[in-house]
């Protein structure tokens, strides 16, 4: 890892993008955002911020997403880095 000052730059920082399936996984089972807020105990806005990227889930919440769906968590979430 490199890190970066005001005054000088030592390297350049790397970071990781967290992809999902959500949406695609919602079509396939015909379950709107509400249902699934209701299902897993979040808000409509939180399951659509996690959809489109704005927020990561916390540990527990992608593991009940998951099991809403029957799937691995590593199916609905990928972790992809900027290499």
């Amino acid at each position: 890892m490199w890190f970066c000052f005001v005054w000088k730059c030592i390297g350049v920082i790397k970071w990781e993008i967290m992809r999902n399936r959500i949406k695609v996984e919602r079509a396939e089972k015909d379950v709107t955002q509400q249902q699934l807020a209701e299902a897993v105990g979040v808000s409509r806005q939180t399951i659509v911020a996690v959809e489109k990227g704005r927020f990561l889930p916390s540990t527990p919440l992608a593991l009940k997403i998951a099991r809403y769906f029957g799937k691995p968590v590593e199916s609905i979430f990928i972790l992809e880095d900027n290499d």
